[in-house]
């Protein structure tokens, strides 16, 4: 969807990496805003789907850095400030216990949910990344796809019976525990895979959204929601320091 509405902007064209440039990007910014009823949010996360693409080429040697459209004095991204709203123990027990047909879109989001808050608050991005070869030995082992920083998890058993359900549904040549990302054909195409990260955790979420309702639970259910509710439970029970070490934040202050 990101990919289809920049090139709609484009008219289709085919243009080079140098031509991504301020004022077209400021002009991108300004047709979204004014032909779609879409929030600040959504017009941030083009940009970071854009800027992921040119840091990818940089990389790849295909565009020199000077070109990069980015930074001080060019396009900033700064995420808008958000309400970090959060569930209470009593409504992590609803979702939890709800009786769900085991083959359900709410099942299987309320099975996501719980994954990311059983892990920690992992993010849904790097969740749908997880492959079986980051489980062994009851640890999970993975890398933040947000920051790169690495880290090892012990499992708990709430979170191994879940992926217990998804062991033998998985798919061997891909190796991925959910299914999501099995037809990708390049896997390092950044574009395509942040493409159909973007899509999944759209309908989990509108998933997650229709299982609050039918729970009574009058919060908007998301899967980001899962990293606020496990910082604002446990923040008086684990010492801030260890908080920073499970959120993976560089600051503390960005932890408190």
């Amino acid at each position: 969807m990101i990919g289809g509405r920049f090139i709609e902007f484009i008219e289709g064209e085919d243009i080079s990496f140098q031509d991504i440039t301020v004022p077209l990007l400021n002009k991108f910014k300004a047709y979204l805003k004014g032909t779609r009823e879409i929030t600040d949010r959504t017009i941030i996360n083009h940009l970071v789907v854009i800027r992921t693409i040119f840091s990818q080429a940089i990389k790849d040697n295909l565009v020199e850095s000077k070109f990069y459209p980015f930074g001080k004095d060019k396009i900033r991204i700064k995420f808008p400030e958000s309400q970090k709203v959060s569930l209470t123990i009593e409504e992590v027990k609803k979702i939890e216990d709800a009786k769900l047909s085991p083959e359900s879109s709410l099942n299987h989001a309320r099975n996501l949910w719980l994954l990311s808050f059983f892990f920690f608050f992992i993010r849904i991005s790097d969740l749908l990344r997880l492959k079986w070869s980051d489980i062994d030995d009851g640890r999970l082992t993975y890398t933040m796809g947000k920051n790169a920083k690495s880290g090892s998890l012990r499992i708990a058993e709430k979170a191994s019976l879940i992926l217990g359900i998804y062991k033998s549904k998985s798919n061997n040549k891909t190796g991925f525990v959910f299914p999501y990302l099995d037809n990708v054909l390049n896997h390092s195409d950044l574009f395509e895979v942040q493409r159909k990260i973007s899509y999944a955790t759209k309908t989990i979420d509108e998933a997650l959204q229709k299982l609050a309702f039918e729970l009574g639970i009058s919060k908007n259910l998301t899967m980001h929601i899962a990293r606020h509710t496990f910082g604002n439970l446990s923040g008086d029970r684990i010492p801030i320091q260890m908080l920073q070490k499970l959120y993976r934040h560089t600051s503390i202050l960005t932890t408190i």
